[in-house]
């Protein structure tokens, strides 16, 4: 299913739960790029998903990317930039494939894991989930 060229209907949520609005900028081959619809100018906040795709036959491999880049001002130093940069990327064996289903499964156990803290089947839009956390403050 492609994209649409605005995502404004709570495709994604900020932590607070808030919908956050991105506009499609461009698409390049296999590679969209979209930007936050309120974004300041020097401040910019993208969105890119692409896809790249190598061997042939049994040996095919697709790999995607979802990334986040928000830039703002340092809460220290405020007179630098800084960009803070979030993505997933998944490595799918799209040649030796018979279904989606191991894939779906695979991508709900790192989805599950940042947004829950394991019990609960409730998405933790605050980063509270165990995933998350561990990424946050850097935990193992």
């Amino acid at each position: 299913m492609p994209l649409n060229n605005t995502l404004n209907t709570n495709e994604i949520k900020n932590s607070g739960g808030t919908e956050a609005e991105y506009a499609r900028l461009s698409t390049i081959g296999r590679a969209t790029e979209y930007k936050v619809i309120t974004e300041l100018p020097g401040y910019p906040q993208r969105l890119k998903v692409s896809h790249q795709e190598s061997g042939s036959g049994v040996n095919r491999i697709r790999r995607s990317v979802v990334r986040f880049d928000d830039t703002g001002l340092g809460s220290i130093d405020t007179t630098k930039l800084q960009t803070i940069s979030a993505y997933a990327v998944l490595t799918v064996p799209v040649g030796n494939l018979g279904s989606y289903n191991t894939v779906k499964d695979t991508l709900a156990k790192l989805m599950s894991f940042l947004a829950s803290t394991g019990a609960d089947t409730i998405i933790k839009y605050d980063c509270s989930g165990n995933g998350a956390d561990a990424l946050i403050n850097g935990g193992l």
